[in-house]
């Protein structure tokens, strides 16, 4: 019995334009997107501070100058673990022994000669308690340093400022969605996604003087306020009205 071709044809045919019909067929449209950028900050004041206390000595030999630092930094040491600062709080940030020069005769051809040696010891502290902050720095002074600085304060827990800035952010950037999809005569569908970028804190954190409680004869010190800002990116699908 013989078959006939004409009905295979056409169904080689209909397979060969199968691909070209589907691809000439229009997909379903990608539904529009907004996306926004939100900033939260939250603020505290902070409950924490560091800073640097060193010695500088000088004497006409290394050795002296190093004998007479050795002994000032201990008592400078001991004076700040006397006001209750821990030993895990305090460590030493820099060291150095240097010769110091006499200045030339003026039109002297002869080079600078050395005339004495200093040397530098620094230790950095941390205060947990800022109540001991203005006490502590006036003992550290009586006992003998004579270099103070880079006093900086800080939160001990940032990690719940940091997220009530997400929220913030979070919450800043549905606000701006919503006044523009408003303006634009659309609607917000659903969030597409959310990136974070990270939380940051401003060189400058005080924006308010907030005195830190200490002795009323102790050294004044502010400690101010401290804030944290967070940006995120969030992109939501709309459709008109």
């Amino acid at each position: 019995m013989r078959l006939s071709r004409a009905p295979l044809c056409a169904v080689a045919l209909l397979a060969g334009l199968l691909p070209a019909i589907a691809q000439e067929m229009p997909s379903t449209p990608r539904r529009p997107v907004l996306t926004v950028t939100g900033e939260g900050v939250s603020r505290a004041v902070p409950d924490m501070a560091s800073f640097s206390s060193g010695v500088v000595s000088e004497a006409k030999t290394a050795r002296e100058a190093l004998d007479a630092n050795t002994r000032a930094v201990a008592a400078m040491v001991a004076a700040i673990k006397e006001t209750g600062i821990e030993a895990r709080d305090i460590a030493t940030s820099g060291f150095s022994v240097q010769p110091r020069y006499a200045p030339p005769k003026k039109d002297s051809p002869d080079a600078p000669q050395i005339n004495g040696y200093e040397v530098r010891n620094t230790v950095t502290v941390r205060v947990r308690d800022l109540a001991r902050l203005g006490d502590l720095l006036d003992k550290v002074v009586t006992s003998g340093a004579n270099q103070i600085g880079g006093i900086s304060f800080d939160i001990a827990e940032p990690a719940k400022l940091e997220d009530a800035a997400r929220v913030a952010a979070v919450k800043e950037a549905r606000q701006q969605a919503d006044a523009i999809a408003e303006a634009a005569g659309v609607r917000l569908v659903r969030v597409l996604s959310i990136t974070s970028n990270g939380t940051s804190a401003p060189p400058m954190p005080r924006l308010m003087a907030a005195p830190a409680m200490m002795k009323a004869e102790a050294v004044p010190v502010e400690a101010g306020e401290s804030e944290i800002r967070a940006s995120v990116n969030v992109t939501y699908e709309i459709e008109p009205r």
